[in-house]
């Protein structure tokens, strides 16, 4: 499945919560997320531009597979695989066990909302702060899903320029 989003560094979520509710956004629970990262032995998944995570939360446990990014978007865009994982603690043994090893780890309050199609996603980030992702709908149902998402960014009143960097990318590259 391809995944197109975009990332900005919010100052004030209470802004941008207010402004997606005046839109009639459709809101939904806040969960904590904590994901941990994982590289391989063979190659180096910094280099080639792939993740592989687990995601734990409330409800459970998610491990995804994310692609190097497409250079053609001008957002964010790469190939995202995820399956439900019954335990995640087995799950991170598993992959410890095919030679995997655990490199460093994302936590971050989420709240979801829905608009227009979209997934909107207001973050805080240990370690990094507030941010907003903004993802088109997943199955192409967006013919142009670039610029579907800039105008829903627009709409919102998202400013400044995307940010293209992971999570996990802004945390490693901190001084």
């Amino acid at each position: 499945m391809l995944e197109v989003e975009i990332k900005a560094r919010v100052d004030d979520l209470a802004k941008i919560r207010e402004r997606l509710l005046l839109l009639h956004a459709s809101p939904s629970v806040r969960i904590h997320e904590h994901d941990i990262y994982y590289n391989a032995t063979d190659r180096d998944f910094a280099t080639t531009d792939e993740a592989l995570r687990l995601r734990y939360t409330e409800e459970g446990c998610v491990l995804t597979y994310k692609g190097p990014k497409m250079k053609e978007f001008r957002l964010k865009a790469r190939e995202e695989l995820n399956t439900g994982v019954e335990s995640g603690n087995v799950m991170g043994t598993i992959l410890e066990r095919l030679g995997y090893i655990p490199v460093a780890e994302v936590e971050k309050w989420r709240e979801y909302y829905e608009y227009r199609g979209a997934l909107v996603s207001l973050d805080e980030v240990k370690g990094l702060g507030t941010f907003i992702e903004i993802e088109a709908p997943s199955g192409a149902t967006q013919e142009h899903p670039q610029e579907f998402v800039m105008e829903i960014a627009k709409e919102i009143g998202v400013e400044g320029e995307p940010i293209l960097a992971s999570y996990l990318e802004l945390l490693l590259s901190r001084p």
